[in-house]
């Protein structure tokens, strides 16, 4: 995906005066080397300035990592490390930064070579703070050089999501649907997490799209959505239009994004969208979304941020879905229970009218939007794409600001069931454990609106880091039965 950073790591080791700076140096080629046979050689850079007490050799080794094109850096304490100039390092590095630190090797090292980074870590940890500088510091921050490998691992996606929240233009158009307050929210916090945002009108957008009539490189498109949808193609007839609409949005990106260099969309799809397009976005939200670009339905400004948040953290389509109805209990007994180990309350349909990338879905089809049909000409409602959408492991999440600028998310594990929806749009089965509990005293409680964001994958741990780096104040998750929540009745039966 091409709408995603890449990272680099530059790793600096620190040595404080009274200890041995070898032992700095041999520790983080160990960790290095340990991290290229276990990784890619290409992710980290291993910067040759051990910082001793001096700030120049601060100013040395930020000056050679950023000349090596790192975006992003590691603190290494391969022993006590000197608090002052390895977080001035930090302070001065323009990125995401982390800290780690070495463990003692055998019982040999006891003796004499004892790093005593361990300590160190808390003496730094506290200057941080002193200095006010975001730093991530892993939940086992501390271990032997194939421990760290893991951890540096671990901090790349967090890395690139950072990075990319920081050059993140979001583009919306139309402000939301009348009597849909759900996803409106002020966008103080955008700017508070540097991420830009260019708010147009969606008269705008209809000029630019009456522009592209008679594209020339509408054919081409059409000819690659044949291809994407195969025997799914049902609405051959709409293909030039929904054409036509994915170069309008394509050409505005580019037109738009200005000095930032990755892009997501809030966009509008009614009311007056389908009378005054003759169709609905959603099959080209769903191809723009499969390519790494979000776009968020009903102008859902928090809902595209945290779509993009998971398409650089899986490196991969995300979704986003209503959190939208529960399961008949027929339907729980006939192919749930006793199979898999949910509750009936466990489990909901998550849905939207066809937003999710094809490559996502179980034979996906393109179809008319039936909700808005009720309402409407069916023909001016084509340009769906429906199918249950693929069963597998998934993250249910969300980041959101509240009316007076508080930040707050939520984060769930689950899985889509491979249970048939018996239903229409991009729909699924999931299973979420104590989703009850969660629905009530997380989603309700703290007024979260009905669109969740879905990553194709178990990566909760990463959201929640991304999150508590971010400074969001509330992180909700699906808490265990034997942890009740703030607000839970415990006199309940």
């Amino acid at each position: 995906m091409n709408n995603v950073p890449t990272v680099k790591l530059g790793i600096v080791a620190v040595s404080r005066d009274c200890f041995p700076i070898e032992l700095s140096i041999r520790r983080r080629k160990a960790l290095v080397e340990a991290y290229k046979n276990k990784y890619n050689q290409d992710d980290i850079y291993e910067c040759p300035i051990c910082i001793f007490e001096s700030e120049i050799d601060m100013v040395k080794s930020l000056e050679d990592i950023k000349s090596h094109g790192c975006n992003a850096l590691c603190v290494y304490l391969g022993n006590f490390g000197p608090e002052i100039s390895e977080t001035l390092l930090a302070k001065h590095f323009d990125g995401p930064k982390m800290f780690i630190a070495a463990e003692e090797e055998n019982i040999g090292v006891l003796s004499s070579d004892r790093g005593d980074a361990y300590c160190g870590l808390l003496n730094a940890s506290y200057n941080l703070k002193l200095r006010n500088i975001k730093a991530y510091i892993p939940e086992n921050p501390v271990g032997d050089a194939d421990d760290l490998a893991d951890r540096l691992h671990e901090f790349l996606p967090i890395a690139r999501t950072l990075i990319g929240l920081s050059k993140l233009k979001i583009i919306s158009f139309g402000p939301r649907p009348q009597n849909f307050l759900a996803c409106n929210a002020p966008i103080k916090q955008l700017y508070n997490l540097d991420v830009e945002i260019e708010e147009n009108s969606e008269l705008d957008l209809f000029e630019s799209f009456k522009k592209h009539e008679g594209d020339p490189r509408i054919n081409e498109v059409v000819e690659d959505m044949k291809k994407e949808l195969g025997n799914g193609n049902k609405i051959p007839s709409i293909l030039p239009k929904l054409a036509q609409y994915e170069l309008t949005l394509l050409d505005w990106i580019d037109n738009h994004k200005g000095y930032r260099e990755y892009v997501a969309l809030a966009s509008k799809c009614w009311p007056a969208f389908q009378t005054m397009f003759g169709f609905v976005p959603c099959y080209v939200n769903s191809r723009l979304t499969g390519r790494g670009i979000p776009v968020s339905c009903e102008v859902d400004i928090y809902g595209c941020l945290s779509e993009y948040i998971g398409t650089c953290i899986a490196e991969d389509a995300v979704t986003l879905l209503d959190i939208n109805n529960t399961l008949p209990k027929e339907l729980y007994k006939n192919d749930i229970e006793g199979k898999f180990n949910y509750k009936f309350d466990d489990t909901f349909m998550g849905f939207h009218c066809g937003n999710t990338c094809s490559r996502l879905l179980c034979n996906p089809e393109m179809r008319y939007q039936k909700i808005m049909a009720r309402s409407l000409p069916k023909e001016v409602t084509n340009g769906t794409l429906e199918g249950d959408i693929k069963p597998g492991d998934i993250t249910f999440y969300r980041l959101q600001s509240t009316a007076d600028n508080h930040l707050l998310a939520y984060v769930a594990e689950g899985e889509i069931l491979p249970v048939s929806t018996h239903s229409f749009g991009s729909i699924a089965v999931f299973a979420i454990p104590e989703m009850a509990r969660f629905y009530r005293h997380v989603l309700i409680e703290n007024g979260f609106p009905h669109h969740g964001a879905v990553a194709f994958g178990h990566y909760g741990k990463t959201i929640f880091e991304v999150f508590k780096y971010l400074g969001v104040e509330f992180i909700g998750y699906n808490q265990p039965s034997s942890l009740p929540y703030k607000s839970e009745n415990p006199f309940k039966k």
